[in-house]
């Protein structure tokens, strides 16, 4: 697939595309989610100051919402109109502490400058994921981090992504855990972990959605009924868990965030 796609990406979704674009995440129909993914990935990224270098940014919404917590942030796109609309949103959310450039993720210059680094699903747009990998490696400082929210094994044949890959010519790859971590290896980073997406993890906690609150001035429960709750309270702590063991079985497979050390 062309990179000539990604420059024309945003044009090529016309004037409501380039507005939920722009209006991210408040826009998306899944902007919880997006929520639940940023405030996991902070939680992973060393604390503030600290120097983040945030690649395909596309719109910046990601880039400005980091420099709000007080992070140094420097946003990278490769399409010019991206982050036309990435300095709009800087000046609308009066993020001071971010900058943007427009560049290839995939030849990157930058030499031990950065604390850390993020892919919020952009590393599957890569044409060569190794060359944008070793271009992080180089641009973060000894003990630096890098962090990567993609998708997993079958996302390249999902039909929205071949939708995206017949209608604009961009580039929708596989990215499981196992891969970056493999070519992480190769290219030296010290360490790895990976963890499910935090929407899945939601989800497997998600048992009960709707669970009766207590009524003042109810009479108590008789010692059966307080035990039946209490073995119901232990099996559905005990499905969660397994819940949360099968995902994170299938992780390195299914796609979720990836966390590497230089």
């Amino acid at each position: 697939m062309a990179k000539s796609g990604e420059l024309t990406y945003l044009s090529a979704m016309g004037e409501r595309g380039k507005s939920h674009a722009f209006n991210k995440p408040f826009s998306d129909h899944q902007a919880g989610r997006l929520f639940i993914d940023l405030g996991m990935i902070r939680n992973l990224l060393p604390a503030p100051p600290a120097r983040l270098l945030d690649l395909g940014c596309g719109t910046g919404w990601t880039s400005c919402f980091f420099a709000l917590m007080g992070y140094e942030v420097v946003g990278q796109d490769i399409a010019p109109d991206m982050i036309e609309l990435a300095d709009a949103n800087k000046d609308r959310y009066n993020a001071k502490s971010v900058s943007f450039i427009v560049s290839d993720y995939e030849s990157l210059d930058f030499q031990e400058e950065f604390d850390a680094a993020c892919f919020y699903d952009s590393l599957h747009h890569a044409e060569d994921e190794r060359l944008a990998l070793e271009a992080v490696f180089k641009a973060l400082k000894p003990g630096g981090v890098l962090l990567a929210h993609e998708p997993g094994d079958g996302h390249s044949v999902a039909e929205h992504s071949v939708r995206a890959m017949e209608n604009f010519d961009v580039t929708e790859k596989d990215m499981p855990p196992y891969h970056i971590m493999h070519l992480a290896t190769e290219i030296g980073f010290s360490s790895g972990r990976y963890f499910p997406f935090p929407s899945d993890v939601v989800k497997c906690l998600e048992l009960e959605r709707e669970r009766p609150l207590a009524t003042k001035g109810a009479p108590s429960q008789g010692w059966m009924s307080q035990v039946q709750s209490r073995l119901s309270r232990t099996w559905i702590r005990m499905k969660q868990r397994r819940r949360i063991n099968r995902l994170m079985n299938k992780t390195a497979r299914a796609g979720g965030i990836t966390l590497l050390t230089k």
